[in-house]
């Protein structure tokens, strides 16, 4: 993880700032309860939160189970449709490939995430599948949005399991 603005990153509006806040909060609480890694993803569409998740992977002894996948889980649910056109994720670290994948099948509009992963980012860091000309969907994506908050947490969080 770095704390370095990746390419592609723009300019943000309070309110992203204020979901990537709840995303950070989601992320603290897999921390705190669960002992998961933290990461938090909060789903928008229309201005409205309409999916919340975090890291369960270890507590559901589900491999899916990431923060972003729970967010559109529930968020499916919600609005009682497998596509999520028009919806904005913010996620406090990069989104992994099998994420990334996810979120093209459900049309997503844009992903906002903090912290880049260059070791498995699909949002511009190892991979660009977001934005990957070959799918049928591409999605508009941001980051650098409270990276250091998000690396610090991630940081504090792996140098406490060594």
């Amino acid at each position: 993880m770095t704390e370095e603005t990746p390419p592609g990153s723009s300019e943000f509006s309070a309110a992203d700032e204020q979901f990537m806040r709840r995303a950070l909060q989601l992320a603290a609480h897999a921390r705190d309860a669960e002992n998961e890694v933290p990461v938090g993803a909060v789903l928008v569409q229309g201005g409205e939160i309409v999916g919340l998740g975090w890291n369960r992977n270890i507590t559901l002894h589900d491999p899916t189970a990431h923060a972003e996948i729970m967010a559109m889980r529930a968020a499916g649910e919600k609005v009682a449709n497998h596509r999520l056109s028009g919806t904005t994720l913010y996620v406090t670290l990069e989104p992994c490939s099998m994420c990334a994948m996810a979120m093209i099948h459900a049309r997503l509009g844009r992903v906002v995430y903090a912290a880049a992963d260059p070791k498995t980012g699909a949002a511009g860091s190892m991979f660009d599948t977001l934005v990957d000309a070959r799918h049928n969907h591409r999605i508009e994506v941001a980051g650098g949005l409270l990276a250091e908050e998000s690396a610090a947490m991630l940081r504090e969080f792996f140098r406490a399991r060594r």
